[in-house]
């Protein structure tokens, strides 16, 4: 019996994560599609030219069921919901490089460790084609207490296939986040107290003019942040940037 009721748990759980799960999107670009699907919170997975690319696995082997194994994992910053050490575990990681500042490399096991190429801010690197070029993530102002202080994590511009793809990581509506240019789609945050708040990542949108934002890492103390408000205040002002809601938590 009980080995019948482990069965339908595990089960169940796939089930809730893919039913969670919004189905993928399709980019174009000069080398074929890249496939983006959203998974969970600040997770989400690249599909391109037969690579798979993970970004901050976080929520369990579950959130990742019938996903490919990732040739590729980008971590941004230390917090668990971003550097999750659970999750790594739980899911096959076997031919996996990741990409990782200084900080996030000290937590990980040697196998990973070992396997982890290290950007700090301004730092480039190229894998399996993409470009990848590791940009600033921190709060305003910057203090000594921070919880995301300026140099410690990272951002990502990914190059692939001509095309540019921002992930913001955990940040504020930074000048260097504001100077960004010629992002085709952008991932922002937008959590209290950790980031920022709807206007901010509004505000800092607004400025640097993504073609396409996927708001995403948006549930914060107080649960999840209007992303519908979110996506009023920047059409009311930029018509043309395609603000794309999908469904990051189980709830929504």
């Amino acid at each position: 019996m009980l080995k019948y009721l482990f069965v339908f748990l595990l089960a169940f759980s796939f089930y809730e994560a893919n039913a969670q799960r919004s189905k993928p999107d399709q980019l174009a670009t000069k080398k074929g599609s890249v496939t983006i699907q959203p998974v969970l919170h600040g997770s989400v997975v690249f599909t391109w030219n037969n690579k798979t690319i993970y970004v901050d696995p976080y929520g369990g082997a579950a959130a990742f069921s019938s996903l490919t194994a990732p040739d590729l994992i980008l971590i941004t910053d230390i917090h668990g919901d971003h550097a999750d050490l659970k999750t790594l575990e739980a899911i096959n990681t076997t031919k996996a490089k990741f990409i990782v500042p200084a900080a996030v490399a000290e937590m990980l096991p040697a196998n990973l460790k070992s396997k982890a190429t290290i950007l700090k801010n301004g730092d480039q690197t190229i894998q399996y084609g993409m470009g990848i070029t590791a940009v600033p993530m921190y709060n305003l102002p910057e203090t000594a207490d921070s919880r995301h202080p300026k140099g410690r994590g990272n951002g990502y511009v990914l190059n692939i296939g001509g095309k540019n793809i921002y992930l913001s990581g955990d940040t504020e509506d930074i000048p260097e986040m504001k100077a960004l240019q010629n992002i085709d789609v952008a991932f922002v945050c937008m959590n209290l107290p950790f980031t920022m708040d709807i206007n901010q990542a509004a505000e800092a949108l607004l400025a640097f003019k993504p073609k396409v934002v996927y708001p995403y890492h948006y549930r914060g103390q107080d649960g999840l942040s209007d992303v519908e408000a979110f996506k009023k205040l920047v059409n009311d002002k930029n018509a043309q940037i395609d603000v794309r809601l999908r469904g990051w938590y189980p709830s929504n």
